[in-house]
């Protein structure tokens, strides 16, 4: 039987996995992953180097040998312990990268999260980070935030991949996807190869079911029935996926246009729509519905590791991106007459993941500090 993690690339998708750590990189986990089912790059982000820097012991070495200076702060230590595990994980990706010209193989890290709404600082922040990692199939993360726009623009032009991270909405989609094509266009202007540089808009799907079927289930236990019960109930575990094919739909759009074809004939490739939060967090819906419901060309799919697994197992590769496009369409307006207030969803949940960012990473400074201090006492 055909693996359906490798069906993914012949519908166009390329499969990536939202995970690192140390041990994968080392023990031949990720080659295999690389090898056996076609996966074609990896996404980082606070919340992940949390986990695997402060479960167990498998960075107590690292941090051993780095933490030995006074005067090193523990932020300067965890970029350290990340920019290593980043480069392993490109070196690692590199023959992909090389095998396609650049059109896959890379590597996710992301600026600080306390930097996502100081456009100067996340400029700065992302050419140390660019420079440090030194590798050509490194994506910065920058998050698609008012401030983050501006900087976004002006890092794709001077040559630096961009992954654009935290993205819920179409209308903020659309200015990421601007500030990509400026960039572009200023970089070609100066002289500069656009032909090396890449990008990726990572749309964030499952988190806005959590927050729309949350809102209809209240209004459900407040009283809603008879036919605005049961139009509520058919729009449950449906919005976040009409979303994403809304936001396709203005891709397909843009590839399109003057613009777009006069930056390909130069040798741009297109910003592809990265499908990120695809792990299912209703246990009523089936665990590989958000990846199944988003397969189209020229887009990503980035999946924790428990998603992979079961997508692998019992996936189901069908081009879904592009079906039905006018019934998510009436979904979406039917979330607006019952009054649903996506938009408004979209822009809260910006507003959370850029505070459970930072938290993840005061999490992660603190268990980073913490190993050290035991490691120095015991030494």
């Amino acid at each position: 039987m055909t693996n359906p993690l490798r069906a993914l690339g012949d519908a166009g998708q390329a499969a990536w996995l939202d995970y690192v750590h140390r041990k994968i990189l080392e023990d031949g986990e990720l080659q295999g992953l690389i090898d056996n089912d076609g996966v074609k790059g990896l996404t980082s982000n606070p919340s992940i180097f949390e986990k695997a820097i402060g479960e167990g012991d498998a960075y107590d070495d690292k941090i051993r040998a780095l933490a030995t200076g006074d005067g090193q702060t523990t932020e300067a230590l965890y970029e350290l312990i990340a920019i290593d595990d980043i480069q392993k994980a490109a070196d690692i990706f590199r023959p992909t990268y090389d095998r396609l010209n650049g059109a896959d193989g890379y590597v996710s890290l992301e600026v600080s999260p306390a930097l996502a709404m100081d456009t100067e600082g996340t400029i700065a922040n992302a050419r140390r980070l660019w420079k440090a990692v030194g590798r050509p199939n490194l994506m910065v993360k920058v998050p698609g935030t008012e401030a983050g726009v501006p900087a976004i623009r002006q890092l794709i032009s001077e040559g630096i991949n961009i992954n654009v991270t935290l993205l819920f909405g179409v209308d903020p989609y659309l200015r990421v996807a601007d500030a990509f094509m400026t960039g572009l266009e200023a970089l070609k202007a100066a002289g500069g190869d656009i032909s090396r540089v890449h990008g990726v808009a990572s749309f964030f799907v499952s988190r806005i079911d959590t927050k729309i079927d949350a809102a209809i289930d209240a209004r459900l236990q407040g009283g809603s029935n008879g036919q605005d019960g049961e139009r509520l109930m058919t729009l449950r575990g449906t919005i976040a996926i009409a979303n994403a094919k809304r936001a396709y739909q203005r891709y397909l759009e843009m590839i399109e246009t003057p613009r777009w074809k006069a930056l390909a004939a130069a040798g741009a490739s297109p910003q592809r729509l990265l499908w990120a939060s695809t792990g299912t967090k209703d246990p009523a819906y089936p665990d590989t519905l958000y990846v199944q419901s988003l397969i189209g060309a020229d887009t990503v799919d980035t999946m924790p590791p428990k998603t992979m697994d079961a997508f692998r197992d019992h996936g189901d590769v069908s081009a879904s991106l592009t079906a039905d496009v006018a019934g998510a369409e009436r979904d979406l307006a039917e979330a607006e007459t019952l009054g649903l207030g996506l938009d408004g969803v979209t822009r809260d949940l910006v507003v959370d993941g850029v505070k459970q960012f930072a938290d993840a990473f005061d999490a992660l400074l603190k268990a980073v500090s913490e190993k050290r201090e035991r490691i120095l006492a015991a030494a």
